[in-house]
């Protein structure tokens, strides 16, 4: 499973990429104002300094909601930097958007899937990625995780090529359960991503080989 994480911090993704895992960076409009960056020249150097530091895929969204706005968007932001991937929102319009970037050989990532029609729909089109939103699936009684068992299940059956992306993760087991369903890629926050690491008894095992070694060499603990 590929790791990318969904901040436009740039200290995030930083710490991220010197974890040693991760794999690229999703980026929506939400994710830049949150970190003040606003206007276009600003928003496009912010893509530029994100892709100075990850290794490839770094999904950037465009804002046009018609076919022909979201062309010149997608190509401007492909223009950036060859890691970008452009991001386009599962609409009928961004659909033939997909398909127009498919035939350029420019790489998407279909946003805001909430069904499996609609995931079909973007495979179709020649998707690089869909990204099924999880958790606000969970925010209405639905379930994210069986969203991407049905995908899974459709994708297999027909070897798309088109990735599927699980969104809108909000803790470990969202990516775990997305991992054992055989899903290629989760992008979520870098607490999740740490969070991986953290168990109760790594933590109390760690702590009485330490404690061990004090006694056997009569050392503080710690030392």
């Amino acid at each position: 499973m590929k790791f990318f994480i969904d901040t436009a911090n740039l200290s995030e993704i930083q710490a991220a990429y010197d974890l040693g895992v991760l794999d690229g960076v999703t980026t929506n409009p939400s994710l830049m104002a949150k970190e003040g960056i606003a206007g276009e020249e600003n928003v496009m150097a912010h893509y530029k300094a994100i892709c100075d530091i990850v290794d490839d895929k770094v999904s950037a969204e465009v804002i046009a909601t018609d076919f022909e706005g979201m062309v010149r968007e997608g190509e401007e932001l492909a223009a950036i930097d060859p890691k970008i991937v452009v991001k386009i929102p599962m609409t009928k319009e961004g659909i033939k958007a997909v398909k127009y970037f498919s035939s350029k050989g420019i790489r998407t990532n279909c946003t805001l899937i909430f069904s499996v029609g609609q995931a079909l729909l973007a495979a179709k089109a020649g998707a690089t990625y869909i990204s099924p939103f999880l958790g606000r699936l969970d925010d209405i009684s639905a379930s994210g995780v069986g969203l991407i068992q049905e995908i899974k299940q459709v994708f297999d059956n027909y070897d798309f090529g088109t990735e599927i992306l699980c969104a809108s993760i909000r803790h470990t087991m969202h990516l775990v359960e997305c991992a054992k369903l055989g899903a290629d890629v989760a992008t979520c926050p870098l607490s999740v991503i740490v969070g991986l690491s953290n168990h109760p008894l790594t933590d109390s095992g760690l702590a009485k080989f330490l404690a061990d070694h004090a006694s056997a060499n009569n050392a503080p603990v710690g030392a």
